[in-house]
């Protein structure tokens, strides 16, 4: 099977790849799993998935370097998440190298997708688990199925990037004090649908969420991490327990640190202080910076750097992640995995 791309147009859209992997959580253990051309998932129509919300997935990407290699960016932060996010759900744990194998073994399969350098684009990945059998009481299923499957995705800003607005949210919260915010979990995204719409109606980006405890501290913007970039030239980003573990936004605290020179930051965030940052963006797998142009919070609108313009601090981070994940500059000890196609 061959498929017909436009890589200097590619979107965010599914695309049914040649190969996927699967395996199954049996008996207490994982098979050893394989690559399938089957892309569809079959599984009992009482999976605790189904009914109760028992699944949990993740995102990363492969990435095509200038002189034609493949690379994974910090893989192994990405099966460490969807241990901890197992361990919330009561699943079994995907073992990091399991996790890791499987990515690897998708990418190399599918190669011929993963964008050229020139493009911009990259090779999305999506692993899944989910809770499946026979099981129609609120109780952990006992059988489970973990798959990745990918496609191509486009550079999410065409032309560089661009800030745009935010608006706060008062009548949704993200996530349940002590609830599953820190995990990914699918439950999370469906609640975030409504306010996200409501939003973009409004010509907005997206929502910026407030801790759901007392509604005085940012939390996400989105589905993604916030971070701000003080007049002291601290970069700071909220804490809290309902906060999705971003692996951008945690690569980003040290490149801020390490690379920049910056005071990097994990703290409260208070939607009233906005003040203290002279730029500010949402971080994530899929735009890695989307710069903050302003925030309406009620009747006052905060304009950051620029409401047209990237603030440099905001750029020099994006190059260097970018570069790094790319290829063109050196990453710290660990972060990248080489796909190895022979």
């Amino acid at each position: 099977m061959t498929i017909d791309i436009d890589w200097e147009n590619l979107g965010f859209n599914y695309m049914k790849l040649p190969y996927r992997f699967v395996t199954h959580y049996k008996n207490g253990q994982w098979e050893a799993g394989q690559l399938t051309e089957d892309a569809t998932l079959h599984l009992s129509e009482s999976s605790p998935a189904l009914h109760y919300g028992q699944q949990a997935f993740e995102g990363l990407k492969a990435y095509r370097t200038k002189s034609g290699d493949i690379q994974l960016f910090r893989p192994d932060e990405n099966a460490a998440r969807l241990q901890k996010t197992a361990d919330r759900l009561m699943m079994p744990q995907v073992p990091t190298d399991l996790f890791v194998s499987a990515v690897k073994s998708v990418v190399k399969a599918n190669h011929e997708y993963v964008p050229p350098y020139t493009s911009g684009g990259s090779l999305y990945l999506r692993p899944l688990l989910i809770g499946v059998g026979d099981i129609i009481g609120v109780q952990p299923a006992q059988e489970y199925i973990f798959t990745v499957f990918a496609m191509p995705v486009g550079s999410y800003f065409k032309g560089g990037l661009t800030p745009t607005n935010f608006i706060v949210s008062r009548d949704f919260d993200r996530a349940a004090p002590h609830g599953t915010g820190a995990a990914k979990v699918g439950g999370n995204y469906a609640g975030s649908l409504l306010p996200g719409k409501q939003a973009h109606d409004a010509g907005y980006s997206d929502v910026i969420y407030l801790d759901p405890a007392t509604h005085t501290k940012i939390e996400e913007v989105g589905s993604a991490n916030f971070f701000g970039i003080t007049k002291d030239n601290e970069f700071v980003t909220p804490l809290s327990p309902s906060i999705l573990p971003s692996i951008t936004k945690y690569s980003l605290l040290y490149l801020a640190e390490h690379r920049l020179g910056l005071k990097a930051i994990e703290g409260d965030v208070v939607i009233a202080d906005l003040d203290r940052f002279s730029e500010a963006g949402a971080c994530g797998t899929a735009a890695v910076i989307s710069p903050i142009a302003g925030i309406q919070n009620g009747d006052d609108y905060h304009v950051f750097y620029s409401e047209t313009e990237v603030g440099p601090i905001t750029q020099k981070l994006y190059d260097e992640l970018v570069g790094i994940q790319k290829g063109d500059v050196l990453a710290p000890e660990g972060w990248i995995d080489k796909v190895e196609l022979d």
